[in-house]
């Protein structure tokens, strides 16, 4: 199905500072396009993206902040959001669930897109990284039921904060897609807003972006459009 939907607020939730981009930077510009309130969270600091074994990872991960505010500046979001764990150690436990139902129940959006967690073997080639899957499973948990029932985290109506129920939670990187949102007018600035994240990007040539076009063209294919972004919709309410 193509996706025509554009929510009042969206946000999007994943491990890693660039996952964001990679996964549904597309989809998240024309929301924010079309006058959406678009918020990105990260959750761990990302400052194991190196193969530098003497680097300072304290510097990469301050690094890293400035380039997601860099990706959402071209993305134009509203905002975006560090929740700092070790990169390679999260743990889908109530601390980081109480991070997440904070942040659903502050926002309150239609649409959160995370990664699908249970997409754990891409071929013979790639095994999905277990901060994506944790951050997965922690979002879903984290939305239904956690943020829509008052029982759930208490100390958060203590703050004021009440229930929210989101419509739809959008899964990428899924193995079983069943909705298409065509990217053909922001696809250039997912490219670029990607390619903020320099530092995880050694090699800059034409090849990568090449790669991510012909990875748009496929998806595309399987909607009728020229370019696209898949997901795997649930829809809660």
């Amino acid at each position: 199905m193509l996706d025509a939907e554009i929510p009042a607020c969206a946000l999007a939730i994943y491990a890693h500072p660039d996952d964001p981009e990679i996964s549904a930077g597309g989809t998240l510009a024309r929301w924010a396009d079309a006058g959406a309130e678009v918020h990105v969270v990260v959750t761990t600091r990302g400052e194991k993206g190196t193969n530098d074994p003497d680097a300072d990872l304290d510097a990469l991960a301050r690094l890293r902040v400035e380039e997601t505010a860099a990706a959402a500046r071209v993305l134009r979001l509203a905002g975006q959001h560090h929740l700092d764990h070790p990169d390679g150690e999260l743990a889908d436990d109530r601390d980081l669930r109480l991070e997440l139902v904070r942040l659903v129940r502050t926002i309150r959006p239609d649409i959160v897109c995370c990664p699908d967690p249970t997409a754990v073997f891409f071929g013979d080639g790639y095994i999905n990284h277990r901060d994506h899957r944790v951050t997965g499973w922690a979002t879903l948990d984290s939305v239904a039921p956690a943020a829509a029932t008052p029982h759930y985290f208490p100390e958060l109506r203590a703050e004021g904060l009440d229930v929210h129920q989101v419509r739809a939670v959008y899964l990428s990187g899924t193995l079983e897609p069943n909705l298409w949102v065509d990217i053909t007018d922001t696809l250039e600035r997912k490219i670029e807003a990607l390619f903020c994240h320099a530092s995880q990007l050694v090699e800059t040539g034409d090849w990568f972006r090449e790669f991510l076009r012909e990875s748009a063209i496929a998806a595309g294919r399987a909607a009728g459009v020229q370019y696209a972004e898949a997901f795997r919709r649930i829809s809660l309410a």
